[in-house]
C-alpha cells in the first residue's frame, strides 16, 4: 500500500466516509429519511439517506483500497466523477424540494474538493510495478 497512492487514498477515504456515515446516524434521529432539511454534523447537513450513501461509498472505497491498485484506481475515479457531478448539481439543489440528501453549501465544497483529490489520484499512474498492483 505504501507504493500506491490510489490504495492509500481509497483506504483512508473509505474509513473516513464509513465513520462519517455512522456518526451521521447519531445526529439524525427524528429526521425524515429523504428530508430536505437535515441535522448538522459539525457544519455539514445530513439526513438518513445521506448517511446510507456515505456508508456505501466508504465501503466501496475501503474494499477497493484493500483489494489492490487497479480496483482502487477504478473506484477513486468513479467516486471522484460522481462527487464532481453531485458537487455541481448540488449548487442548484440548495433550498429545493429535489434536495433529497439535505445538501448545504459546506457539503458542496467538500464534494468538489473530494472530487478533485479522488480524480487527481485516480487518473494518475502509480509508480509501483505492474506485479505489485495485484
Amino acid at each position: 500500500m505504501r507504493n500506491s497512492p490510489n490504495r492509500l487514498v481509497a483506504t483512508i477515504f473509505g474509513a473516513v466516509y464509513l465513520l462519517v456515515g455512522l456518526l451521521g446516524f447519531a445526529v439524525t434521529s427524528g429526521v425524515g429519511f429523504v428530508a430536505t432539511e437535515g441535522a448538522n454534523l459539525i457544519i455539514f447537513e445530513v439526513n438518513p439517506l445521506h448517511n446510507v450513501i456515505h456508508l456505501a461509498i466508504g465501503a466501496a472505497l475501503l474494499f477497493a483500497g484493500l483489494r489492490g491498485t487497479d480496483s482502487a484506481r477504478t473506484v477513486n475515479s468513479s467516486v471522484g466523477a460522481a462527487y464532481l457531478l453531485v458537487g455541481i448539481v448540488g449548487l442548484f439543489l440548495l433550498n429545493s424540494p429535489l434536495n433529497i440528501i439535505a445538501l448545504n453549501g459546506a457539503d458542496n465544497v467538500l464534494h468538489l474538493a473530494s472530487a478533485v483529490l479522488l480524480l487527481g489520484v485516480g487518473l494518475s499512474l502509480d509508480k509501483s510495478p505492474a506485479a505489485a498492483r495485484a
